[in-house]
């Protein structure tokens, strides 16, 4: 028999919302993903996640591996303007359908 936890679950990675790709007024650059990342409002907070490592988890029709959940990793590279918003690189451009979707930042690499 497995024991209960104990205390309150730890979560050691902050939530984030896709909001599109970077893009002008005609052009789009599916390369290069815009995010907001809670708790982060002004440009001088975004230095603490630069270089941070995140992840797109989501769920997929077919089981590969074992599991039908995949995940699209990537990092935060810089702001983009000046309310906290950050851009992002991710290892295979992430699919139209991920905007709006959750997106987990985590702590490392730290620069601590």
């Amino acid at each position: 028999m497995v024991k209960g936890r104990q205390g309150e679950r730890v979560r050691l990675y902050v939530r984030g919302t896709i909001l599109g790709y970077k893009r002008s007024k005609s052009n789009q650059y599916e390369n290069t993903s815009l995010l907001q990342i809670e708790g982060v409002t002004t440009k001088e907070d975004v230095a603490w996640y630069c270089g941070k490592r995140m992840a797109y988890i989501y769920k997929a029709k077919t089981k590969s591996k074992g599991t039908h959940y995949r995940c699209i990793w990537g990092k935060v590279t810089r702001p983009h303007g000046n309310s906290g918003v950050v851009r992002a690189k991710f290892k295979s451009n992430l699919p139209p359908k991920s905007m709006g979707a959750k997106v987990r930042v985590f702590m490392y690499p730290s620069n601590i």
